[in-house]
């Protein structure tokens, strides 16, 4: 294989993993932090992988019977104040209107006056959806009322990480009422399995499913469901979470129907939602030292063609072309193959790095000495060498279709492993817990599997380490007699401990 001519992403993951992302994320043109405090701008090509991304969990969100809809963007603070655990969860990070309109003063532009209430700027909506729904429920036939939105929200992050932690981020959050507890219950459990078929099929992301222990339920839950994934550095990142809210909301909001005994009864709610934030697992899942690499499924071009004009450019483009179109005619996962050719106006090295570096699957040179020859100069991005292979003209873009194949299941089997090799069972004791992720341990990052008594108490020697527990997997095992892997009391549950984002 050939080696790279040039340098990729510096520093290295190995040398300092978070400024490795943001460099990835950076060069790869994906997003930055500008012009507001904690706010991104999310660049073209990032933005395309936003919409195939939407595109991929709208259609699944659908297909469970869910109907878009949208809501405002500001939401009286009373609102929030009818839900006192809401806001008690979400107080801190409010972003408040409280002044209207502008006007010219002697030393500039000026409020003109002051809100007669505050005005929230969303952090979430179920207060104010749930105000909706209390309009447009009435009888047992409304239910039950299944809504969505893709939306922007805000909150104000005190350490701004780009695509991990903005103040404003680009999400969907989906929101339902129910007859009963059993129907919501269900609901929550379906749209967290939306959200793990849509990780592992789409990013190609390995995900953990389970519920979060009661101190990080989201705010006025009865009960939080999550899948987790393990970024390349062994950390955890939270992608998606269903929460079941039983009755809390819709008592607080006045969600009541008419039942078929002519009863008056509060309804169970639901919400859910994954945001930008899956951009960053994705980033963090299969980006390497030379730049990002993207599943096909994510891709906004799957395929690129470099074409080397130095000689007979004309025929070198219309060969370029023919094949650009050739491929947009065949299909890959349901829909036609992205492709393009790059004739910009810059050297066909600095074009092909470019593509590498921005994560794209397949990129293919092409100059006057492959039409001789009959082939293809191709790169695959699942090449850790980025070697260029000679692929026959004849017959080359089947090849290339089924070639998009084999990377998108390489970039799953490849983070599954990680996932299974660096989740670890043989952590048994207290000293052993705190041997693996002290800063000095012999763990090299990962998540630990074990048993825990679900005390409190135990949450002091985990913030002591930067650790929480992930979640509680649903297919969690308790051995007879298990111990706590902290305190050593009768454990509860099986649980996932690591160091999170």
């Amino acid at each position: 294989m050939e080696s790279k001519a040039k340098p990729g992403i510096s520093p290295t993951r190995a040398e300092d993993f978070p400024q490795w992302f943001q460099s990835v994320v950076r060069d790869a043109e994906v997003a930055e932090l500008d012009h507001v405090r904690g706010c991104m701008v999310i660049r073209p090509w990032g933005y395309g992988i936003w919409e195939l991304m939407q595109r991929a969990l709208d259609d699944a969100i659908k297909e469970t019977g869910v109907s878009n809809a949208y809501f405002p963007l500001f939401i009286p603070l009373s609102y929030f104040e009818e839900e006192a655990r809401h806001v008690e969860g979400f107080a801190k990070e409010m972003a408040v209107v409280t002044h209207h309109r502008l006007e010219q003063g002697p030393d500039g532009l000026q409020p003109a006056g002051e809100l007669s209430e505050p005005l929230v700027v969303r952090p979430t909506s179920e207060t104010i959806i749930g105000r909706s729904f209390a309009k447009w429920i009435n009888s047992y036939r409304d239910l039950p009322l299944l809504i969505n939105q893709w939306a922007n929200v805000v909150r104000w992050e005190l350490r701004p990480r780009v695509l991990l932690r903005t103040t404003e981020f680009l999400w969907q959050e989906g929101h339902t009422a129910h007859l009963s507890e059993e129907e919501a219950r269900v609901r929550t459990r379906e749209m967290l399995e939306v959200y793990r078929s849509f990780a592992e099929t789409v990013l190609a992301m390995p995900v953990i499913e389970g519920e979060k222990p009661e101190s990080e339920r989201f705010p006025g839950a009865e009960s939080s469901l999550t899948i987790e994934a393990m970024m390349q550095d062994g950390k955890a990142l939270q992608s998606g979470t269903s929460h079941f809210l039983g009755q809390n909301f819709s008592k607080a909001m006045g969600i009541e129907y008419t039942s078929e005994d002519d009863e008056k009864r509060h309804a169970f709610t639901t919400s859910w939602g994954v945001s930008t934030r899956m951009m960053g697992a994705l980033v963090m899942t299969h980006a390497d030292d030379n730049g990002l690499r993207l599943p096909p499924a994510a891709a906004p071009r799957q395929v690129v063609i470099v074409p080397i004009t130095r000689h007979d450019p004309e025929r070198v483009l219309e060969a370029a072309r023919a094949i650009a179109s050739e491929l947009g005619e065949r299909t890959w996962n349901g829909a036609p193959v992205r492709s393009e050719v790059d004739e910009r106006d810059r050297k066909p090295a600095d074009k092909r790095w470019e593509w590498i570096r921005k994560g794209v699957p397949v990129v293919i040179e092409l100059g006057g000495r492959d039409l001789d020859q009959g082939v293809l100069t191709v790169t695959r991005r699942d090449d850790p060498g980025l070697g260029r292979e000679p692929l026959q003209r004849e017959g080359g873009t089947e090849a290339i279709v089924e070639a998009l194949g084999e990377i998108q299941e390489r970039y799953l089997s490849e983070a599954t492993e990680r996932l299974r090799e660096r989740t670890t069972t043989d952590v048994g004791t207290v000293e052993e817990f705190r041997d693996w992720f002290s800063a000095e341990g012999s763990g090299e990052g990962g998540f630990v599997r074990a048993p825990w008594s679900e005390d409190p108490e135990t949450e002091t020697l985990m913030a002591e380490l930067g650790v929480s527990v992930r979640c509680i997997p649903f297919d969690g095992k308790l051995g007879a007699g298990a111990k706590c892997v902290i305190s050593g009391k009768p454990a509860t549950v099986e649980a996932i401990f690591a160091k999170a984002y």
